[in-house]
């Protein structure tokens, strides 16, 4: 089992709001274990077994080797989409609704 990324050892997931992607594709070059960019030109996120997850809000688990890699295809997407949040609590840690 692969251990996941936390803060503070929380576990962590991301998800991409489709809404906002512009479809650069910098998520799939940062972490392309997590993100993945569709036959739609829009991104979205993997499950750890690569299953493209399409549905609104889906979520995967960021495991701890790529939360770097996550978390710097948060910083560097340009249509602000991308959001990684506790688990345990649904509070967001890296993106654009951290206050």
């Amino acid at each position: 089992m692969q251990q996941q990324a936390g803060v503070d050892g929380e576990a962590l997931e991301v998800w991409i709001d489709q809404d906002l992607c512009t479809g650069d594709g910098i998520c799939a070059q940062y972490a392309p274990e997590v993100c993945e960019l569709d036959i739609d030109g829009l991104a979205y996120v993997k499950c750890p077994d690569e299953e493209l997850l399409q549905a609104s809000g889906a979520t995967t688990p960021v495991p701890l080797p790529l939360l770097t890699d996550v978390v710097d295809s948060v910083r560097e997407c340009p249509g602000e989409c991308i959001h990684v949040r506790r688990v345990a609590d649904g509070v967001e840690v890296y993106g654009p609704d951290v206050e």
